[in-house]
């Protein structure tokens, strides 16, 4: 992978930093943090130790740079889906449907590496604990938002707080994500999905 950028004679190379941050999140994804090594990140990004760590300063400081650019590509993309018009109902099990398809294809890297950094990351690390607290309170504040309109609108039960239900699709929702890094059956984890639902 070429990630330089060439400038006029006699100027030092640049580097396309989103080309080599996302080069880090297919490795980072795959091998977690302690499973990538230096020379890993530099076959990914086809950049030497010293331009790597020049630019970046840091294995730590890359993971977090690449972290936080897969929480902006994930969470674009379940925003997205949450906003949609329509059922509050069929947005959930869009969210749901997406996560599997994402897990069971692994072509979203970034998605696998939101979720591998909570399960190794998480409790170890407080830059990437904060990271994926504030991910997780966004995704939270919107689905809020749409359980707030499910039960205004009549769509939703009133039986618990919209905040109550919000967190408790979250849970669903993680759950989903780690159990199809596990289950390959589709029809098992659509079954998980409809079990989730039931409960809204």
């Amino acid at each position: 992978m070429n990630t330089e950028k060439t400038n006029q004679p006699g100027r030092p190379r640049q580097f396309d930093d989103e080309g080599v941050i996302d080069a880090a999140v297919a490795v980072f994804s795959v091998n977690g943090y302690a499973g990538t090594s230096a020379q890993n990140l530099c076959e990914s990004t086809g950049l030497g130790r010293g331009s790597l760590y020049n630019a970046f300063g840091s294995k730590q400081a890359l993971y977090e740079q690449a972290l936080l650019r897969s929480h902006e590509q994930t969470m674009s993309a379940q925003l997205g889906i949450l906003r949609q018009c329509g059922l509050v109902k069929d947005r959930l099990r869009s969210l749901l449907l997406w996560g599997i398809s994402e897990d069971l294809s692994q072509s979203e890297q970034h998605a696998a590496m939101v979720l591998f950094s909570a399960l190794e990351m998480g409790s170890k690390d407080q830059a990437v604990a904060s990271l994926n607290l504030e991910y997780r309170q966004r995704l939270e504040k919107t689905l809020f938002t749409v359980f707030t309109e499910g039960q205004k609108n009549g769509e939703l039960s009133t039986k618990a707080s919209a905040t109550v239900m919000a967190r408790g699709f979250l849970a669903g929702y993680y759950g989903l994500r780690v159990l199809s890094k596990n289950i390959s059956d589709r029809d098992t984890l659509e079954d998980v999905v409809n079990g989730i639902l039931i409960n809204f």
